[in-house]
Formats: C-alpha cells, structure tokens, sequence
C-alpha cells in the first residue's frame, strides 16, 4: 500500500465496532468490484465475501480466482467511493491492498479494463493472421469473465481461410506461468465448443499463443493430453512487442522425463517435541501434526493455529491463526492462547450451530485433508495409512514447482497416487492434478522416491502414479468431465464423489475412471 494510502487508513483498535461500521457501508450496495493489490478487478456481490471477528481480529473472507481466501484487516478506510483495506494473511507473510469499488463506481475502471484487453485481442488476432498467410480475421472478441461485468482474460479469435477456420486464443490480460492451467482449461472448453458448431467450414484446429514466460508451463500440459487432441493444437510464441509469432516445436514425454530437475527436498523425519504432544493430547481427534522445514505445524482440522521449532537447543512454540500476528507461547500470552483453544473447540467442527463463523468456513480443503490423514483407507482400502504425505512438495520453489501436491500415498500393490481434494467446483481440477502426476512421475523415474525412502523400505512399483481427484459430489466443477476426457489415457485418472456433510466424516459415493 502506498504512504499516501497508509496515511488516510484507520488502525483497527476495536474488531466488533470496526465490523460493524463496515458492514453498514457494505449493505448499503449489493454488487461490487475487488481488486487485490490493483490488479484486474473480480466481480462479486455482497452475499459472496464476509466481515468476521475471530480471535479478536478483523476478518475479510472472499471467493477469488485463486478459490476462498482469508485475510486479516489491520487498517481501513471508506472514502464514499471505495472501501481501502490493509490486509495480511499465511500469518503475516503475504501482506496486500484491498480495494473494494462498488459497481457504481467502478463502471470506468472496468470498461478501461475491457478496452484495453479488447485492443490487446485485436493486436494478436493481427499478428496471427499476417503469420497464416491468406487468413482473414473473422472474429475477435473477449472471454466470459469469472463473474459478471469482469473482463475476459482470454482472447477468442477466429480465423478464415479459403477452405477452412482456425480457432485462436491466448491470454490478453497479465501472464503467470502459475495460472497456464486456468488457460487450457479455458481454451480446451471454447475449441471443443467450436468444433461442435455447426457452422462451415468446422474448426478443427486451435493455435494457443503464449508468452515466453509462460511458454514452458504451457508445452508441459500440452504434452499430457491425448494424441488425436495435441495434433490439432499447435503452440505459438509471440515476442516481447507483440508484432510476430513464431511456431513452437512440441515437447514428447521423452524431453519432459529429461528435463534437469530441481534438488528432491528432503523429508523432515524430525520427532515432536513433549511440548507439541501434550497439545495434540488436548484434541487428539481434531489436532494434527505436519512437518515443515524448520519443525512442525499444528493444525485443529486442518486449520494452522501454532508453529514449533527449536531454537538454540529450546523448543519455542508460537500460535496465531492465519492473518493474525503469531505471538510466543509462555505465560505472559496464556489467555490469549486459552482463548484461541476454545474457539477453536467451539466453532470448528462439523456440529457447529455457527456455519458462518469464519473458524468453520475457512481452510475447508485442508479439513477435508486432514480427515483423510487420520485414515486414507476411507477413500481408497488400497491405501496404505502411513506414511502418508500430506502439503508435499516435489521442489522448494520455481514459477511451476511451488504448489504443494495436497496428498502423496501409496498403495499396497506399490503403486504411488497422487491425490488432489476439492470442496468447491474448481475448473482447474483436472490439470492441477495431472500436473503435480508429471512431477512425481518424473522424480519416480529418476528413482529420487525410492532413495529419499519417502514410504520406508516398501518398494515403488515401476509403473506411473495414478491421480485421485476428490470432491464432494454436488461440487465438482460443471466442466469436469469435459476437461477430463482430453488427458491421454495413459495417465490413470479417477474421480472420487464423497458425502457432502463429509465433514462428519468421509464416504465414497462414487468412483469412476475419467480418461479411459
């Protein structure tokens, strides 16, 4: 946030007078625009983001791109045009500007957005068209937003030839080699779309234009996709100017398997210390421990609420819920950390009379995923129970490596599974999945697996992992199947339908293959 901004911002000192002032000001206008940090404004309406008090802490809640987020509110301010909020979150690590601009308002901002994206779309359809010689641009227009009234961030052009049309696209709003699985997924919905159109001549190929940057992580999605469907998308790159496009030579698995991999991180088998036990003893049913690099993390249902490690030969323990400052536990913070307990106790579980509450609403995937830790067996008695990795990383960084896989298991036959969990429909499902398959297929091969003896002496199965994509069954993403169908069929992909009141405890409805 800007020192112009900081200055016009009131601290917040009293939560439930400060939540009660914002949410008159929220009421008083149902839609609204968010912008995280002045970028591309989301569209959503009140009933779909939350000022909450937690702990003592102002509480911002909101659907966004990248899923439901929480951040804690330091600093406000309504200026009778936009509510300005100074928020943190992953316990103070990522610190941003929110902007919330009410529809009335932020018509100028949008069309602005729309127009530039809408020339940017132009310029490329241009470009392409002069690289296909004898092409003609028949159509350039913008993808659906997310959500209404927001600018696409997808180009959808159509190009005419003499005997027959091309479908185009590419991102027309600001690249991130993180968010190329939002891009495919976009595309592959809109070119089976167009194939399907019975206009003539059909399109019956897709050229997907990236940037450098993203070129890269687009070639490695490509290359997991089904023959028949990857002979009919070339990949183009265009230049830093945006005046030329030049073919891309298509990546075979073979070069994927060959890529120079980053350091294999090593497990933290580290134990415990008494101090983390006696708290786990507390909840026992509801705590839970997972290794991080410098010690440990306990978590009350998958919600982080204390950090241990050791320092100078002393075990420290420091408790905080995500955006709230983390304080040392010693007597000088008791209350504060008896009172985060009993919160915890009363609004985190599955009988919670306060649904809304933002202690039962927050962190739902890592919920789910710590139910399944307890017994993975609940999905799949293939399983083995432990150990059971759960937040993995194939890699402690880069733009594609830095996601954590949200399960890596193993099966009694051997055979490794890569689990990817869902509470809400999320597009990107498919792809997230078969992506974080790519990497451990690619550490496996290199036996990386095996030596960092990540499940004990159990030997690995000299076949390629298998994907389980879990959610509840009301909440896959309506695009799912769609998005499915297109992953080779090679790569073993299965959709697992749980209970939706899962959090009372977990049950397979249904299990299917997707890409057989």
């Amino acid at each position: 946030m800007s020192p112009a901004n900081r200055t016009q911002l009131s601290r917040v000192t009293d939560a439930d007078q400060d939540t009660r002032a914002i949410r008159e000001i929220v009421n008083a206008h149902k839609d609204w625009f968010m912008s995280i940090d002045g970028r591309s404004p989301l569209s959503i309406n009140a009933d779909e983001f939350d000022f909450s008090v937690a702990h003592g802490r102002l509480m911002f809640s909101s659907w966004t791109e990248s899923g439901s987020q929480t951040w804690r509110i330091s600093a406000w301010n309504w200026n009778g045009e936009k509510l300005l909020l100074d928020a943190s979150r992953r316990l103070g690590a990522e610190n941003v500007e929110l902007q919330l601009v009410p529809h009335a308002s932020a018509k100028a901002i949008v069309a602005n957005i729309a127009a530039a994206r809408q020339e940017r779309c132009e310029r490329l359809a241009k470009v392409v068209s002069d690289f296909l010689v004898n092409s003609k641009v028949e159509r350039a227009t913008l993808s659906p937003g997310m959500r209404r009234d927001q600018p696409g961030r997808y180009a959808r052009i159509v190009l005419r030839l003499p005997n027959q049309r091309i479908a185009v696209t590419g991102i027309v709003a600001q690249s991130d080699a993180r968010n190329v699985d939002s891009l495919f997924s976009s595309a592959l919905l809109w070119f089976q779309r167009a194939m399907e159109s019975p206009k003539r001549p059909r399109i019956e190929r897709l050229l997907l234009v990236a940037e450098h940057s993203i070129l890269d992580a687009a070639r490695q999605r490509h290359v997991l996709l089904r023959d028949s469907l990857r002979d009919r998308i070339q990949l183009l790159e265009i230049d830093g100017d945006w005046t030329r496009v030049a073919p891309v030579a298509r990546f075979e698995r073979k070069h994927i398997w060959r890529k120079r991999l980053t350091r294999f991180p090593p497990v933290n088998d580290a134990e415990p210390s008494d101090r983390t036990h006696e708290i786990v003893a507390r909840a026992p049913q509801a705590i839970d421990i997972v290794a991080s690099r410098h010690g440990h993390t306990l978590r009350f249902h998958g919600l982080p609420f204390a950090r241990t490690r050791r320092v100078m030969e002393q075990d420290r323990i420091w408790f905080g819920i995500e955006g709230s400052q983390r304080r040392l536990l010693n007597d000088f913070h008791q209350s504060d950390w008896a009172k985060l307990l009993l919160d915890l106790e009363t609004y985190r579980h599955a009988d919670c009379r306060d649904r809304r509450h933002w202690f039962y609403r927050a962190s739902g995937e890592a919920w789910l995923e710590s139910i399944l830790r307890r017994d993975i067996t609940r999905l799949d008695r293939g399983l083995i129970i432990a150990p059971l990795h759960a937040q993995f990383r194939t890699s402690h960084g880069g733009p594609t490596g830095a996601r954590p896989i949200d399960l890596l298991a193993l099966r009694h036959d051997g055979r490794l599974v890569v689990i990817e969990l869902k509470v809400a429909g999320d597009r990107e499902h498919v792809f997230q999945g078969v992506d974080y398959w790519r990497r451990v297929e690619a550490h496996r091969r290199r036996g990386h697996i095996s030596a960092a003896k990540l499940f004990g002496e159990r030997e690995i199965s000299d076949e390629s992992p298998l994907v389980y994509l879990v959610a509840p069954t009301l909440h896959f993403h309506p695009s799912f199947r769609t998005l499915a169908k297109p992953i080779a069929s090679d790569i073993e992909v299965y959709r697992f339908d749980i209970n939706e009141d899962w959090r009372a405890g977990v049950r397979v409805v249904r299990r299917e293959r997707v890409n057989a």
